[in-house]
């Protein structure tokens, strides 16, 4: 994790820190599991079904953080898992105070080690993490941002055992 956290440090002191849109935050559970993590947001630069009051629109999340298993079974680890994720978003276009919005997305995820205990083995390193959510958007620009995510990983079946796991997970934006 120290790797992790100096590659985020670098990152964030880097120049292509003024490309990013936001910053993120999360936390959940599921499957004798706790999940923490942290990313940067950067928007998309188009939306699609414009017409009426509602849209689409997305944006890229990059994240790293930490798995923590604690199973009766034993053998409990702590996982690293750093992501890349396109996550699409139907939204108000023009927000007046809470705004709720639904998204819907499907990234992909670097794990090490591949299981989080003795009875939950994921195959490969490389799983696939889908999640659908729920939330709103608040402040005088709208610049926070507060939901709920359900998510799925697994390895998509490239490898086998691939057990995958479910979450989840209170996320957190402020967008700048």
């Amino acid at each position: 994790m120290k790797k992790v956290g100096c590659f985020l440090c670098a990152l964030c002191f880097s120049g292509s820190v003024l490309a990013m849109d936001g910053l993120s935050v999360e936390a959940g559970r599921g499957m004798d599991t706790n999940v923490a993590r942290i990313g940067a947001v950067f928007n998309f630069d188009r939306q699609w079904f414009t017409e009426g009051d509602w849209q689409v629109s997305g944006f890229w999340e990059a994240m790293a953080g930490q798995w923590r298993g604690h199973s009766r079974f034993g053998n409990n680890q702590t996982i690293t898992d750093i992501s890349l994720t396109p996550v699409f978003r139907l939204q108000q276009k023009n927000p007046a105070g809470l705004s709720p919005y639904l998204e819907a997305a499907i990234g992909f995820h670097l794990i090490s080690p591949d299981f989080i205990n003795q009875n939950r083995r994921f195959g490969s390193s490389l799983q696939f993490g889908d999640h659908v959510g729920a939330g709103v958007t608040f402040g005088d620009h709208h610049q926070y941002d507060l939901a709920y995510r359900f998510q799925h990983l697994s390895n998509g079946g490239i490898k086998e055992p691939n057990e995958g796991i479910n979450l989840n997970e209170v996320h957190f934006i402020y967008h700048f």
